[in-house]
């Protein structure tokens, strides 16, 4: 870090202005060099310094933009190959797989599948973000697909395509979307670089072996274009995990900036037809480390487990996963329907709702600001006590719900039973069970028909 601090340090201007924020250059050079401030905070750097700078201190994982508006995606720019080491940046991306071979009814059916996936997990909305279009013989039809993808649909595009011509037309389709293209290789680079230079999009490379990919990514590198993504899928799914696990250590272990771009994966390739073995290939290269993964087709049972992996990695350990503070109707609750109460922890959120679901039992859950820890760990804060209870049931409206005037408490907390019933006078604060499995049986004994 030193050695990279001075280097940092001969391209600063030595005003010793402060403007920065720093008292010295020197202090300002190892802020950058930890990453903990972008070079371009020194109003008096050069154009050319800040160019330099800025290359050198960038992820060795290039970071992308693709796609535009509302379905625009960051791809990339990742520093460690595992999680523990520190938050993953850009998420993986789910694309579906279209070829100008389907029918039209095959079309509508993915698209119709595309918009029915669509929901609502943690206040992240999990569906579809990418349609992969692929091209192999029929121009009409591929751009008609593509056309239609564009009216009925908001995802963004990937074009698998090898014929510069064919692309140059879709792309010009897509124009002001950024479409990722994928089909450059060491025969063709060239024209595809063309093709996709005036909007500076995403280029995908494909190429026969590993080997033969870092060359052609080289080759693609010397002529000036590095918006890229690599292909690694590979013949079999062994060849393809060891491709995608090679490129980001390549890239991210040993700082080869040749490897250091966002990858895609064609696991509807790979599975062959074969949903249950796409989810778990899909799981797969999740974890490592498709930047987009193709599948080919969209339905709850491949989404479910799939977005919840996905989130699962992709957020700070260090922050817990929270949802939202409100009052949820469980079993379709009426104006007789008791009121429980819990935390904010996305976890225990689950661990109940689906215990409650389970009672079928109509009730109502409220769920006050509790810090996003579980019901233990808020108590022992200060977080879960009788008044933040007591504020929140006043405040989220529950009262005008229901004429129940039965509030249950978690069990493990029964000790705050009294505090609560203090902040809550003309309300009967019931301790529930200590366990969430247990909640069936309770509410069934005490509220069943």
């Amino acid at each position: 870090m030193a050695l990279k601090a001075l280097d940092i340090f001969k391209l600063t201007p030595k005003k010793n202005c402060k403007e920065c924020g720093f008292p010295t250059c020197m202090a300002f050079s190892m802020k950058v060099a930890s990453g903990a401030v972008e070079v371009e905070k020194c109003p008096h750097m050069s154009d050319e310094s800040i160019q330099k700078l800025s290359e050198a201190t960038a992820p060795p994982m290039k970071t992308l933009k693709v796609g535009a508006g509302e379905s625009e995606y960051t791809l990339g720019g990742e520093t460690v190959l595992f999680r523990h080491e520190k938050t993953l940046v850009s998420k993986n991306r789910y694309a579906i797989a279209f070829c100008d071979c389907m029918t039209e009814e095959q079309v509508d059916a993915k698209i119709a599948n595309i918009k029915a996936v669509e929901y609502e997990r943690i206040s992240e909305i999990m569906k579809a973000e990418f349609a992969c279009v692929t091209y192999s013989d029929n121009k009409e039809n591929f751009l008609n697909v593509i056309n239609k993808l564009k009216s009925e649909t908001s995802v963004a595009f990937i074009l698998n395509v090898d014929d510069a011509e064919v692309a140059k037309e879709a792309v010009a389709a897509l124009a002001g979307l950024k479409p990722v293209v994928v089909g450059a290789t060491k025969d063709n680079y060239q024209s595809m670089i063309d093709v996709v230079k005036g909007e500076n999009l995403a280029l995908g490379l494909k190429a026969a072996n590993l080997e033969e990919l870092y060359e052609t990514t080289e080759l693609v590198q010397k002529a000036g274009y590095k918006e890229l993504i690599l292909d690694v899928t590979g013949e079999t799914v062994k060849d393809t995990y060891v491709n995608a696990v090679q490129v980001r250590r390549i890239a991210l272990k040993e700082q080869d900036r040749t490897f250091g771009y966002p990858s895609i994966v064609f696991v509807s390739k790979l599975a062959n037809g074969d949903e249950m073995m796409e989810v778990a290939l899909s799981s797969a290269f999740t974890v490592k480390y498709g930047s987009i993964i193709v599948i080919d087709d969209i339905n709850y049972a491949k989404a479910l487990p799939l977005y919840a992996l996905r989130q699962n990695l992709f957020t700070d350990p260090q922050k817990p996963m929270r949802v939202e503070t409100k009052v949820y109707p469980i079993n379709n609750p009426d104006e007789n329907s008791p009121v429980l109460v819990t935390v904010d922890f996305a976890l225990t959120y689950f661990v109940v709702t689906g215990e409650l679901e389970r009672s079928k039992v109509p009730c109502w859950l409220v769920i006050p600001d509790a810090g996003g820890y579980s019901v233990l760990t808020s108590w022992a804060a200060g977080k879960f006590g009788g008044s933040v209870i007591g504020n929140f049931v006043k405040e989220c409206g529950i009262a005008d719900m229901t004429k129940s005037r039965d509030l249950i408490i978690p069990g493990k907390v029964a000790v705050i039973q009294a505090d609560v019933q203090d902040n809550l006078p003309g309300w009967n604060v019931i301790v529930g069970t200590p366990e969430a499995m247990e909640l069936p049986k309770f509410l069934k004994e005490k509220y069943g028909k």
